[in-house]
């Protein structure tokens, strides 16, 4: 049921609005200068007191190579040696929050992002991880989610046996289009054959899970050829894709400037390649999980969906969201409790913070109680197309309708539509309302308007 799609080109012409991809309510367009470190150890301290489970972010910023469509927090050189400055002051980051905690409290999931993490030579990975192992209490037993973001560009056998070796079992692979002349338009030349080595040897290596992303909207696709790039995906056969939309904003990230907006493809196209890709998947077996995630039926996320516990953080689609998230690094994000910081996104200034023994802790916010209600709201609709009022009105006391009545004609407007079943009880986001859950969500949001939404891609 949860599968369930209907391709309405009508309506999405009329809802595809710019809006957020809410990993977080309130988003991090949000986040203020008034919050700070002090915040931060207040929140680990009651992390501690409540004994939650946590999932720790590693951001590793460094790239060999620019990717024109890029809008990461990364460096980009090719002097490897700048790696080893940055990772001094990360163990000292990684020391720093974890005095705050209990050693009792076990990492569930572990995740390393960037930028490239395999950017890192062997040493320098080993190195980090047994600084991870002394300071927080990871899983030895293969039953945490450890995983890595990998370009196939950037390793080989002998990285991936490290990698599992450490602990890793999950991989997430960057793969955006075969076709060379994309390729060629994006500077990310990858061969089909790159990526199925690394594939095989994660499968060889028993890596419990495979995501490989692919992006739709780059200069130079077609929707026949992108078709081809999918028919190649689904013979590797990965348990989840992760299909984005290329929002092309170069007046924010400065290497998309690098991209001739001639040859970007129309919408019309863009709505094609969507549709087949839908297509394709679906005929391959793939469930839809929900903003431009797929995954295999026996994959954690579609049974997760299936019985009700998905969530969303800002790892995306997750089984661990009753963590306290913890972000290190450049720009990494924490999410604990009702707290959301982030570090400074400039990379010696998050140096020179921890220099000074200070965490880099930039900004952020503390969620009050509408926040806390309209967060539960979107993750129920964004998780599992299903809000109960019930539900919301039993976790925080309050009358659903009531509440929420200055919402009630936009919502009445997408029930007229088609998108949502808006009932007594509850909202139902129908087959045809689903890849425009984020609109449907964009109602419940108290600080989205018209100013800011030119900051956030479109839904399609």
């Amino acid at each position: 049921m949860h599968d369930a799609l209907h391709w309405d080109a009508d309506l999405i012409r009329r809802y595809d609005l710019a809006g957020p991809r809410y990993t977080s309510y309130p988003t991090a367009v949000q986040l203020h200068s008034e919050i700070g470190s002090f915040d931060l150890l207040h929140a680990l301290r009651d992390s501690r007191r409540a004994a939650r489970p946590l999932s720790l972010y590693v951001h590793v910023p460094f790239c060999a190579n620019i990717c024109y469509y890029c809008a990461c927090n990364k460096v980009i050189t090719k002097d490897r040696a700048r790696a080893q400055p940055y990772l001094q002051r990360l163990e000292q980051e990684i020391q720093l929050i974890a005095c705050h905690l209990d050693p009792g409290q076990t990492v569930e999931q572990l995740h390393f992002g960037g930028g490239t993490p395999t950017f890192l030579s062997h040493v320098e990975l080993r190195e980090l991880m047994a600084h991870l192992r002394q300071h927080f209490n990871l899983l030895d037993d293969d039953s945490g989610d450890y995983g890595i973001e990998i370009d196939p560009r950037e390793a080989d056998w002998s990285t991936m046996g490290l990698l599992r070796e450490l602990g890793f079992n999950r991989v997430s692979l960057g793969v955006q289009d075969l076709d060379p002349a994309v390729q060629r338009a994006i500077n990310r030349l990858q061969s089909l054959e790159q990526t199925r080595a690394i594939i095989e040897a994660a499968r060889t290596l028993q890596f419990r899970s495979i995501n490989l992303d692919l992006i739709y909207g780059l200069p130079k696709q077609t929707p026949e050829a992108f078709a081809r790039t999918v028919d190649e995906v689904i013979k590797l056969q990965p348990d989840r894709l992760s299909v984005f939309n290329y929002a092309h904003l170069p007046e924010r990230f400065m290497p998309q400037r690098r991209i001739d907006a001639s040859d970007l493809p129309a919408p019309a196209a863009k709505l094609e390649m969507l549709h087949n890709t839908i297509e394709q998947l679906t005929r391959a077996g793939y469930r839809y999980i929900g903003m431009d995630h797929f995954a295999l039926p026996d994959d954690e996320l579609a049974i997760a969906q299936e019985e009700g516990t998905l969530q969303r953080n800002f790892q995306g689609y997750t089984t661990h969201g009753h963590c306290d998230l913890i972000g290190l690094g450049v720009s990494a994000i924490s999410q604990i409790g009702d707290l959301y910081c982030q570090n400074g996104s400039d990379l010696n200034e998050y140096q020179n913070a921890l220099d000074g023994s200070q965490l880099a802790t930039s900004r952020g916010l503390i969620c009050n109680q509408d926040d806390r209600i309209r967060r539960a709201v979107i993750q129920d609709l964004i998780c599992h197309f299903e809000l109960s009022f019930e539900r919301i009105e039993s976790l925080f006391t309050l009358d659903f309708r009531g509440y929420f009545k200055d919402l009630w004609p936009a919502l009445e407007g997408m029930a007229r539509d088609g998108l949502i079943e808006l009932r007594g009880d509850g909202i139902s986001v129908l087959p045809a309302g689903r890849l425009l859950v984020r609109s449907v969500c964009m109602v419940f949001d108290a600080y989205l308007d018209l100013n800011n939404r030119q900051r956030f891609s479109r839904v399609i």
